[in-house]
């Protein structure tokens, strides 16, 4: 049998543990930020990321852009070029009906996993979230879209309360990614198409389903939901124009 060696402890200096911890903080908040622009569309698609721009712009180091960089390659927001750096992650329809199509997929056996192991708790996180979102307005005017960070916040919390009763954190953090792939989607679109669609309806509908214990409907009414996105968005001539 193979013995494990003794670690050996090791003593940090009076102050070292505080600017570790501030440099991470500080990484972290540069990822945040980034990350936020990036799904935000104020970083376009395809847009080479120069290192010394990104300093610039953020007010930061190189070591801690690249390290933020890095982890956003891995979250699928930015490309790794070889020889020429780094660049913001491409959008193509393919891509997009990729996206939506494996979303459904792996939403659709959380939700049935949430209803296999329906509990009381899951059922009142769902019409809590509901209800949370149904208080919020979609854009901050009436008349034209204006983000509302509160109903983005509320819209997630709701889609992710519908799926967090299948008990698997793995599976909702595949989920997670695949949403924040979409809402880059949709915010490259949607002040085009604002207010075409009544997203309201479509959750109350998913609620009523959750309640009445429909799983079926419940899962036709969600993946209706995403595929009704995708496809508003691909008729997004603009975004998408044809080929000739």
């Amino acid at each position: 049998m193979k013995l494990s060696r003794t670690a050996i402890p090791t003593v940090t200096p009076a102050g070292a543990g505080g600017a570790n911890t501030s440099a991470a903080t500080l990484a972290t908040n540069l990822y945040d930020r980034i990350r936020a622009d990036l799904l935000d569309g104020k970083l376009e698609p395809g847009r080479r990321l120069q290192i010394e721009f990104l300093c610039e712009q953020y007010q930061a180091g190189q070591t801690p852009v690249r390290e933020a960089l890095n982890r956003l390659t891995s979250d699928g927001l930015v490309e790794r070029r070889d020889q020429r750096g780094f660049a913001v992650a491409g959008i193509s329809a393919s891509d997009l009906q990729e996206i939506t199509k494996t979303r459904c997929w792996l939403e659709e056996v959380a939700l049935r996993e949430a209803f296999a192991s329906r509990s009381v708790e899951w059922e009142e996180a769902v019409v809590l979230a509901y209800h949370r979102l149904s208080k919020v307005p979609r854009s901050l005017s009436e008349t034209e879209y204006k983000e509302n960070p509160e109903w983005e916040r509320r819209h997630r919390e709701f889609h992710r309360a519908l799926i967090g009763g299948c008990q698997s954190r793995w599976l909702i953090s595949f989920c997670d990614q695949l949403a924040d792939q979409l809402y880059r989607y949709r915010q490259l679109s949607v002040r085009r198409v604002f207010p075409k669609r009544h997203e309201g309806a479509e959750h109350k509908a998913m609620l009523d389903a959750v309640v009445a214990g429909d799983a079926a409907l419940a899962i036709k009414l969600l993946t209706t939901h995403y595929q009704q996105t995708a496809d508003i968005i691909l008729a997004d001539a603009d975004l998408f124009p044809p080929s000739r």
